[in-house]
Formats: structure tokens, C-alpha cells, sequence
């Protein structure tokens, strides 16, 4: 595994005092989104379909530190749109590393070179660099040629100036087995520092719909991608049994609070991929949220998710409360050839709603009105 000894050690002792303490949830990772603007328009994206009044927002550093201050998860990952647009970026990572958070900013790199040098290498600091796939499969998804290359310039840049670089992998059900395979040979070989994979985010707002990936594909494609890895030097910024669960072998259940996301909108109900309504707090989130309606077998949208940002969490939990699993999974390995566990049923999920279009009709009444009395707003 390529999560570093300080972040285990320092995320482990967070999750042992909450659960000393009896807290049944509580965050993990802060998904930290300041703005939606990108500078790149992929198929599979549901993060860029808003409006050019709602695109054109912004969290300033205020709003940014106040929500790692609220939510107080040890891990904080910037993502977007694309962070780098955001004009104070460097103030907002200065100011969450002064809290000791490990920050991993996430970027599709096409602006890392002209950036890199607002930055410092810090311990507590990775770059999270958008790869999905070798150069063929990444310019396809992101619809545009040439970013691989932009993206692997920039990694080999960053390296070379001492940052710690991840690659972000977000693989959808037209992923070759033995490409991806090459693709993890290939990043390696750039002197990254970790993958983190995940089945495509099934985005309602996506404009490509036909590319995600059903459970039991995600399944047959991670069992697949890891048995290719036997013997190979892949070292992945995720746990274990997060990675036992792609490949089958765990039933979990989704922890949608572990990684709660702050944006422009607020505190996004219940997670990352679903906008169903926000808090203006994060304890309104935490308390006033029904938890229990949302995850596979609950929920219409939940039905084949596998993403990193509800099951890690559940994860991570897993291997707090049974580290002799997680230590039994390190020695054998993951088993990709027998048996998967039972699915979650399906029979007593209630139906999908639609709530996009009254949170971006009131958000965009709340421009309007701040824009047509600036004062008024400002003292409010």
C-alpha cells in the first residue's frame, strides 16, 4: 500500500478515539469542492452541467477552512471542476496543512507546470492527478487529445520537484483488463507514488449514461485487473479490503457519511455523487440527514455503486474493528477465482427522485438576488 505510516497512523488514532467515544458516524474524508468550473468537458462528468451563473462560483478561503474546521475529518481531498482555476487555491491548501490535514489535491494537470511553483512539498501533501488509463483510453474519456501526455509531463515535473503524486483512475465498463494492466505498469514506471482506482461515478447529470459500470461488472473487471497484478509493483493509496470489495469478496454497506462533500451549494445530501439537497451546516448533515434511506438495496441511484467515496469509509471501519481480516487479506492476498459474496437485494429499494433542477432553480434565485443588492447580501 502506498498510504504513508504518519497518515495510517494519524487516521487510525482519529477512528479509535471516535469509536472510544462512541460515535456511530463520523467523517473520514472532507470532499472539498470550490468551485465547479473545469477546463475540461468529459462525457462522464455529472460536475459541469450547472448553469454559467452557478459555474462562475466560488468558495473563498473563509468558506474552504470553516468547512474543514466544521467537519474536522483528518483527510481533505480538493476536487472540482478543476481546483487549479480557483485563484486563491494555494491560500486554501496553505491554510487546511496548517491544520496538519493531509490534503490531496486533486487536478487534471493541465495547469500543474504553470502552478507548481505556488507550491512546496510537504508531508501532508499529494497531488492527485486525473489518469484514466494509458494514452488512448484517458484522451477518449476526458474527449480530448493530448491531455495523457500534458498529464504525464506534469507528473514527471512534479516528481522532480519532490511532491508526492498519486494518479486517480476512474475505470467505466469499456476498460480492457490488459490495457489497464499496462497503464499501472506505465504510471509506476513514472515514479508515482500511488494509484487510487474506482468504478465509474454514475453521475445522473452525465452526458454519457452508457458507460457505467453495473456490480457484477465491476466485480468480473477488478478481479480481472488484479490477477494480472500478481508480481507486479502496483501500490495502490487505498485499503485493502476496499480493494477485496471491487473484486467481490466483501458484502459491504455504504457509509455515505464518511466522506461528506462541502460546495458551492452547502453540504451536499447524502454524498459526493447524489444531490438531493444540502445542509447549510455539517451538523445539520450529520443529524438531520435519513442516513438509512440512501445505499444499495435502499435506494433506486444506489443499486450498482462501488465508489471509493461511500465503501472505503466502510472499509476503513472494517479493518479498525477486525485488523486480524485485514492482516489475514495482506498475507493470502485477494482471491479473484472463487467464490463472490452474496449481493445485496434489490426487492425493497424505494424509487429515484429528482431534485436537481429545485436546488439549482433556488441557488440561482440566490445569485440573482446578491447581485441586484451586493450590500445587503454582504451583511447577511
Amino acid at each position: 500500500m502506498s498510504i504513508p505510516l504518519r497518515q495510517m497512523a494519524h487516521v487510525g488514532a482519529y477512528v479509535m478515539r471516535r469509536r472510544l467515544a462512541g460515535r456511530r458516524r463520523y467523517p473520514l474524508v472532507l470532499m472539498l469542492e470550490p468551485l465547479f468550473r473545469c477546463n475540461l468537458a468529459c462525457a462522464g462528468c455529472g460536475k459541469i452541467d450547472y448553469p454559467e451563473e452557478i459555474l462562475d462560483q466560488r468558495l473563498s478561503v473563509e468558506e474552504c477552512l470553516n468547512a474543514v474546521d466544521e467537519c474536522g475529518a483528518p483527510v481533505v481531498s480538493i476536487a472540482g471542476g478543476e481546483p487549479l482555476l480557483h485563484k486563491e487555491i494555494e491560500q486554501i491548501v496553505a491554510g487546511i496543512l496548517a491544520r496538519r490535514r493531509f490534503v490531496y489535491l486533486c487536478t487534471n494537470a493541465l495547469l500543474l507546470e504553470k502552478r507548481l511553483a505556488r507550491f512546496e512539498p510537504n508531508p501532508y501533501f499529494v497531488w492527485s492527478v486525473h489518469l484514466d488509463g494509458d494514452r488512448e483510453m484517458h484522451d477518449r474519456s476526458v474527449c480530448q487529445s493530448g491531455v495523457y501526455e500534458r498529464a504525464a509531463t506534469a507528473i514527471r515535473s512534479a516528481k522532480a520537484r519532490g511532491f508526492r503524486v498519486n494518479i486517480n483512475c476512474t475505470l467505466f465498463n469499456d476498460a480492457d483488463p490488459d490495457h489497464v494492466a499496462r497503464f499501472f505498469d506505465d504510471v509506476v514506471a513514472m515514479g508515482i507514488d500511488g494509484i487510487t482506482v474506482s468504478p465509474g461515478y454514475a453521475y445522473e447529470r452525465a452526458p454519457d449514461q452508457a458507460h457505467f459500470l453495473q456490480r457484477t461488472q465491476t466485480k468480473s473487471l477488478f478481479r480481472a485487473i488484479l490477477r494480472r497484478g500478481r508480481g507486479r509493483a502496483w501500490s495502490f493509496s487505498q485499503s485493502a479490503l476496499f480493494l477485496d470489495f471491487l473484486a467481490g469478496n466483501q458484502q459491504y454497506k455504504c457509509t455515505p457519511w464518511g466522506n461528506p462533500t462541502r460546495n458551492v451549494f452547502g453540504w451536499q445530501r447524502p454524498c459526493y455523487l447524489l444531490g438531493e439537497g444540502y445542509a447549510r451546516t455539517f451538523r445539520e448533515l450529520m443529524d438531520e440527514t435519513d442516513w438509512d434511506a440512501y445505499g444499495t438495496g435502499h435506494y433506486e441511484k444506489c443499486a450498482d455503486c462501488m465508489v471509493h467515496s461511500g465503501y472505503e469509509p466502510t472499509a476503513v471501519d472494517d479493518a479498525v474493528r477486525r485488523p486480524w481480516k485485514a492482516l489475514a487479506l495482506k498475507l493470502r492476498g485477494i482471491d479473484t477465482e472463487g467464490p463472490m459474496a452474496p449481493e445485496i437485494p434489490l426487492t425493497k429499494q424505494r424509487a429515484a427522485t429528482y431534485a436537481y433542477s429545485r436546488h439549482v432553480e433556488q441557488k440561482l434565485v440566490e445569485i440573482r438576488i446578491s447581485k441586484a443588492h451586493p450590500k445587503t447580501s454582504a451583511r447577511a
